[in-house]
């Protein structure tokens, strides 16, 4: 079992129905997951904390087993802000009104968005391998655009991604997770045949365009929208030496454009911390959320 002693559990949101595992004692600590994989990149890590927090591991609307809603013309049921109201519907439902968060690339651009639309929600945040959106699309440049490509990919209008993806998307994964500073040999079998059975269906695949456009779309809006108002709760940033936010960005310096209480730091490895380096991310969140 990937999550041992973990509790599997669907909940109903607004608008989509979310699936999760949860684990655990003490206050709750929800885990948002990157793409393009599902709440099972989590398991070298979540129950080690659920030793010290109640843990939450959901799938994002899209991804995974949680439910996939058919995009629309703003892209609006992929927007942040959409996705963000789910998981504090989630936690809510779960009895949670206040909650330690961390999340990765996407899920870290998730937890941004609920932070700022649900400051009261939150007590830490912890984001891993991310700049804010917006500082990084302003800094795009041939080194960025080349490194990630699938940005500008996956918010071409539908169908186009789609209909290249969806020929063979179990390449089209290895190619993605086996980049940005890392090899698919980190992965444990278990969890990667489960990104690729989830990512093999097409409604996954469209979902994850959408989040995409959405990012590029309202998502840039809502951020625009937020100038000058700071996230003011403690927050961490994460990220690894060999990927492309460390080459290309300065992590700690674009979140505090944008948040008052930041600190991080690189650790060795790409892109996906959470598998490639569990001990020591393990370690960082560990002493971050229980300050």
């Amino acid at each position: 079992m990937l999550f041992p002693g973990f509790e599997p559990r669907r909940i109903s949101t607004s608008g989509a129905e979310i699936n999760l595992v949860i684990g655990g004692r003490g206050p709750p600590l929800l885990l948002l997951h990157g793409y393009p994989q599902t709440h099972a990149m989590w398991h070298k890590m979540a129950p080690r904390l659920a030793a010290h927090f109640t843990v939450v591991c959901t799938d994002l609307r899209g991804y995974g087993d949680s439910a996939k809603p058919p995009g629309e013309a703003d892209h609006r049921a992929y927007s942040k802000r959409t996705m963000a109201r789910d998981q504090v519907d989630v936690m809510r439902a779960l009895g949670f009104k206040r909650f330690a968060l961390a999340g990765h690339d996407r899920g870290a651009r998730v937890a941004h968005r609920l932070v700022r639309d649900h400051p009261e929600r939150v007590a830490r945040l912890a984001v891993l391998d991310i700049s804010p959106t917006a500082a990084m699309y302003a800094k795009t440049d041939k080194a960025f655009a080349t490194a990630y490509y699938h940005w500008f990919f996956l918010i071409q209008p539908y169908d186009l991604p789609e209909r290249l993806i969806g020929a063979d998307p179990a390449y089209y994964l290895r190619k993605k997770l086996g980049g940005w500073g890392s090899t698919i040999d980190h992965f444990d079998r278990r969890a990667y045949a489960e990104y690729e059975r989830c990512f093999s269906d097409p409604a996954t695949i469209h979902a994850s365009c959408e989040d995409y456009r959405a990012a590029a779309t309202l998502d840039l809006e809502h951020d625009a929208a937020d100038a000058g108002r700071k996230v003011s709760c403690p927050l961490l940033v994460l990220w690894g030496t060999k990927g492309v936010v460390h080459r290309l960005f300065d992590p700690v310096a674009d979140w505090k454009n944008v948040a008052n209480d930041v600190r991080g730091k690189a650790l060795s490895c790409g892109h996906y911390l959470a598998e490639e380096a569990p001990d020591e991310t393990y370690a960082e969140l560990l002493a971050f959320f229980r300050e």
